[in-house]
């Protein structure tokens, strides 16, 4: 098996996976491959909703989002190493994300009855016992529709797993950050909080983060900001000259910092 499958994986009972007019059995010669994926969602486009069953009873990702901010995230399957330790990291930085209105889930190629009886092993690898909902998509539609299958890695049925896709859509529903990561290497949920942070930061500010930004850390006025309104907008901001001469270079208080 692939070395993000190395753990041992429960036996489970699951139909033939349907894909359009193709049924899979479940036997690699058999395995259908899946439809062309549709053209890949780019930054600002609208995302789609994805109504399935969770373990948390049926339920529509854009219903669950309400009007606040929304993280969603794919796992390769249940009952694997590196998926278990990012649930539990996930988990442990819920408070985070709810602090910054946003609701986290999770998609799956598992069904529903498989990713309960993995909450419990995440729970006992990690401390962290699952909140938020996983939503079962066996029949991988929703993993084709949002471009989340790996070309080249397969599972024990010949099909295509997904690969560790990060989704944060804005309050409007459209797609804000994107973020790819291959199977064999486990997510880094703080950056996606950092990336959170400056999002929330710029859509509500004429600001930009620079390269290793967090949160408190100075901002950058946008290029389109006349020096008079960064004068009243961004009192007392700080300016870098370089040789060109051109007054791009300039820094100014994070405006979402909690006044001390």
């Amino acid at each position: 098996p692939p070395p993000w499958n190395a753990g041992s994986r429960r036996p489970s009972a699951e139909p033939p996976l349907t894909m359009g007019n193709s049924s899979c059995k479940g036997t690699t010669s058999e395995a259908a491959a899946p439809p062309p994926a549709p053209p890949a969602l780019r930054i600002g486009d609208p995302f789609p909703d994805v109504q399935l069953p969770t373990t948390q009873g049926d339920m529509s990702l854009h219903e669950y989002w309400g009007d606040g901010w929304g993280l969603l995230c794919s796992h390769p399957a249940a009952y694997t190493p590196v998926c278990t330790t990012e649930l539990g990291v996930l988990q442990a930085l819920v408070p985070e994300f709810t602090r910054r209105n946003c609701k986290v889930a999770v998609i799956s190629c598992d069904g529903v009855e498989a990713d309960l009886g993995w909450i419990e092993d995440i729970e006992a690898a990690t401390g962290q016992r699952v909140s938020f909902p996983i939503f079962g998509d066996e029949a991988r539609e929703n993993a084709v529709r949002l471009g989340m299958l790996d070309r080249d890695l397969k599972d024990d049925k010949g099909l295509p797993v997904t690969v560790r896709s990060v989704f944060v859509v804005g309050p409007d529903k459209k797609l804000k950050l994107t973020i790819l990561y291959p199977p064999s290497t486990g997510r880094n949920f703080n950056e996606v909080i950092r990336v959170l942070d400056s999002l929330q930061a710029t859509a509500k500010h004429k600001v930009a983060t620079p390269a290793n930004w967090t949160q408190g850390g100075e901002v950058m006025i946008l290029p389109n900001v006349t020096s008079d309104e960064a004068n009243h907008k961004f009192a007392g901001f700080r300016l870098t000259d370089v040789p060109s001469g051109k007054q791009y270079m300039r820094y100014a208080a994070d405006p979402t910092a909690p006044a001390s």
